[in-house]
């Protein structure tokens, strides 16, 4: 790929007027027919090189060995020896080649003064130059098919599948629960539902958010075109595996682990050739998720690995945690960025937060493999958890987002983070607050506002486009909320409201937010389309 394609033969001065028919200037008389068909010669060899070489500059191994038969027959074609036809090696464009040059039959190096092909003729009047075409030159990138818009950068497919699959998954799975049907995979039809939208939904928007950031941090690319194929492909075949509509037994497992190691992977390597360490906890928490993913693979194939809804909200806290960090990141500044308002973070309550939040995990673990003792530890670490994150929030322009719904969604999502890690401490001590409640406040509310509304901004932003998302967005945002309402605070009044009248409550609170979830994506889906699958307006590549 660094040798370039060489050798490429251009008549001297007066080709140009030959071919059409005018004569050579300063060279007396025009051409002989002889003269003028070996200068058509030339033209033609000339244009059938140019065109091979195009092909075969994306193969290095093709450049060694077919060019160099095709400079071969080039000099063959003039009827000359090809002993004397000689190569000049990274020269710029001119008719000399001030260093050494190599002798295509032989191999050998050899340096002259005049280092020019003459061609045998019986008239002196007709000479051929050597004339470098660099293509493949160190500084100049080879020239390549650009992917189509789709392929071009990790958010667009991802977001994609992931709003279509938010689209089906709920619906079905409220489909199972309120007919009490069951799914074939070894874990409980609730672990199973909860897998799919960790490892299924939410690492679909990660996968998009990382290949994409990660390329704006290090200037380095990710995966495009067929590799970030083999990325949708893998995620795809893991779903498939998982769909719960058969066993999915090892081979299945297999699948569904494969995508996590292949995205760290693809992040990995510019995030360790740019040396980029303040990303590569990202890298970690992959493999955390990886790790926390083949512990319930291994509960559900019979390993003594304790039950997988213990390891299932311990990969929920690990997403938490990436939203805490990328939300600390992004929402100050896109606020600031937005409204002009003046933010400002603390570093020692980010440091709190995170501290609590680690401790509330850790102890839910423990407590989850026996050690009761440690339950007011959790719910202190929870309750000091929530009660960070809504402070964490206090200088960042949240009032002055109320008028943005891309700013708004963002501001609500993490605040929800705070809602769920509360309810989670008040599960412990009040028996109508579960703490499905305090999940589904972290996985509709949080999970679902933050993820809709990175995708939002993110595909508005990378695709050239003013961060004016289309009127109905905002629509899709708030029934989002109004679904995270229907998991958790109505569903606590309701006994109180509801249980004479309406003895399935809880059921017909489940599809109704279900229902508003998948109507919510169906919105993005729809209105990003076309933004997903067309080039950047801008012109750009991404």
């Amino acid at each position: 790929m660094n040798s370039g394609l060489y050798g490429i033969l251009q008549t001297q001065k007066f080709l140009p007027e030959v071919v059409g028919g005018a004569d050579p200037p300063g060279r007396g008389a025009g051409l002989a027919p002889q003269e003028m068909r070996v200068a058509q010669k030339v033209r033609n060899s000339c244009v059938g090189v140019l065109k091979c070489a195009w092909g075969f500059s994306k193969n290095s191994w093709m450049q060694r060995g077919v060019g160099g038969r095709l400079r071969t027959w080039i000099a063959s074609s003039f009827q000359g020896d090809a002993r004397n036809v000689s190569v000049c090696k990274r020269a710029p464009l001119q008719d000399k080649c001030p260093g050494p040059v190599q002798n295509l039959r032989q191999g050998r190096s050899r340096r002259s003064d005049a280092q020019k092909l003459r061609v045998p003729r019986r008239q002196p009047d007709f000479e051929v130059s050597m004339v470098q075409i660099d293509l493949l030159a160190p500084n100049a990138p080879a020239p390549t098919r650009a992917p189509r818009a789709l392929w071009a950068c990790g958010f667009r497919p991802f977001f994609l599948v992931a709003a279509i699959f938010a689209v089906v998954a709920v619906p079905w799975w409220a489909t199972i629960f309120a007919r009490g049907l069951s799914v074939a995979t070894g874990w409980s039809a609730l672990s199973w539902h909860g897998h799919e939208m960790i490892f299924g939904f939410a690492l679909a928007v990660i996968a998009g958010f990382l290949l994409t950031a990660v390329q704006n941090w290090t200037k380095g690319v990710t995966a495009q075109g067929p590799w970030l194929m083999a990325l949708v492909a893998l995620w795809v075949a893991g779903r498939v595996a998982m769909s719960g509509v058969w066993e999915p037994g090892i081979l299945g497992a297999i699948l569904d682990l494969s995508f996590i190691p292949a995205l760290a992977v693809a992040i990995g390597r510019p995030l360790l050739a740019s040396k980029s360490r303040r990303n590569y906890k990202f890298l970690g928490m992959l493999g955390a998720l990886f790790a926390l993913n083949l512990l319930m693979h291994l509960a559900s194939l019979g390993a003594p690995v304790a039950g997988e809804r213990l390891w299932l909200l311990g990969a929920l806290d690990l997403v938490v945690v990436m939203m805490l960090v990328v939300g600390g990141r992004v929402i100050p500044m896109f606020t600031s960025n937005a409204t002009g308002v003046a933010v400002r973070k603390s570093a020692w309550l980010d440091k709190a937060l995170f501290a609590f939040v680690g401790l509330s995990i850790v102890s839910q673990i423990a407590m989850g493999l026996g050690a009761q003792s440690l339950r007011w530890v959790a719910i202190l670490s929870s309750a000091l958890a929530g009660v960070a994150v809504i402070a964490r929030m206090v200088g960042w322009g949240t009032r002055a987002a109320l008028k943005v719904p891309l700013l708004w969604v963002l501001h609500a999502g993490h605040a929800w983070i705070g809602v769920g890690f509360m309810l989670r401490a008040t599960a412990y001590l009040w028996p109508q607050v579960s703490s499905a409640m305090a999940t589904h406040a972290i996985t509709v509310g949080a999970v679902g506002m933050l993820t809709l509304g990175m995708m939002a901004r993110v595909a508005l932003g990378h695709t050239g486009r003013k961060l004016q998302p289309h009127r109905s967005l905002g629509w899709a945002f708030a029934l989002l909320g109004v679904a995270a309402l229907g998991r958790t605070f109505l569903p606590m009044v309701a006994p109180a409201l509801l249980a004479g009248a309406w003895p399935g409550y809880y059921v017909g609170f489940v599809s109704f937010s279900a229902a508003l979830w998948a109507v919510a994506f169906l919105i993005y889906a729809v209105v990003y389309l076309p933004v997903l699958t067309r080039p950047r307006v801008d012109g750009r590549p991404g």
